[in-house]
């Protein structure tokens, strides 16, 4: 069975075509569901949906879409935000597109909109992040560009060839590291805004610390196997036939781990220009 904070994907009998409602006997619902047609189920039962089924395709779709709105987003806020509002806009931007994950994350049914909204407003910290880091490592945002398609493109690769199976402990391992690695962060981003730094993240100049590396490259890893989650809660969401609106909630976690590897591509590689 798929495992996932996701509760439709978390039921493998909500990706089942005409799947039997609970408490109820799956063998009843055969008759109804070879009805002869113009013939009414019977009574207290529902029609079998026809609503349209998840594909790869209409993920890779919305990916783009979605993705298409971050870039566009970033591109206008690079060059629209003058220099004096770059880091108010980034810290403001952060703040909100992280609560707008966690909404999108916690409701049950995927809201388009809000994906949308996710990826305007993480278009403005992705602009700013990167208009930061390109003032002071000139060509190092389309070098952090490259190195996240062709990490996402090997993990992909990985992924299919290899035939990588997502088992419930590996899932359960990389979901609590990212947790434990999310909330050092945001204790470092907290600790910054008050005047100390626990050294998690490194300055834009100086001598580069270890530990600032050593998370970067904790930050890729982690990334990557988030991609792996995806790419399975994907196949696996397809095979078992969930509707198509869930195509938003793949395009929306896959675009949020996108984002996460740039950052933290972009990061590694300011430390090692450095």
């Amino acid at each position: 069975m798929l495992r996932s904070s996701n509760p439709i994907l978390s039921k493998q009998d909500a990706f089942t075509p005409a799947a039997p409602q609970q408490g109820q006997n799956p063998y009843a619902q055969q008759p109804h569901a070879q009805a002869p047609y113009g013939q009414q189920p019977g009574y207290g039962q529902p029609p079998v949906s026809t609503e349209p089924r998840m594909t790869f395709d209409d993920v890779i779709t919305k990916t783009a879409v979605v993705m298409g709105v971050l870039v566009v987003s970033a591109a206008l806020a690079w060059m629209l935000i003058p220099t004096s509002l770059y880091m108010p806009a980034l810290i403001l931007s952060g703040l909100v597109g992280f609560g707008v994950v966690l909404l999108v994350t916690l409701r049950r049914n995927i809201s388009p909109p809000m994906v949308f909204l996710y990826a305007a407003i993480e278009g403005i910290f992705i602009g700013m992040f990167s208009k930061i880091f390109e003032m002071m490592y000139s060509g190092i945002v389309m070098q952090a560009v490259i190195g996240t398609f062709a990490a996402a493109g090997v993990t992909l690769a990985a992924y299919k060839f290899f035939n990588i199976r997502v088992t419930p402990k590996f899932q359960k391992v990389v979901i609590i590291a990212t947790i434990a690695f999310a909330v050092a962060m945001l204790i470092n981003f907290v600790g910054a805004l008050l005047g100390f730094n626990l050294g998690l993240r490194d300055g834009g100049t100086g001598p580069v610390s270890l530990l600032a590396v050593g998370f970067s490259i904790l930050g890729c890893v982690l990334a990557v196997l988030n991609l792996v989650l995806d790419f399975d809660y994907i196949e696996k969401g397809v095979a078992m036939g969930a509707p198509a609106s869930e195509s938003w909630r793949g395009a929306f976690g896959l675009t949020v781990t996108m984002v996460w590897l740039y950052v933290e591509i972009l990061r590694l590689l300011s430390y090692i220009r450095r």
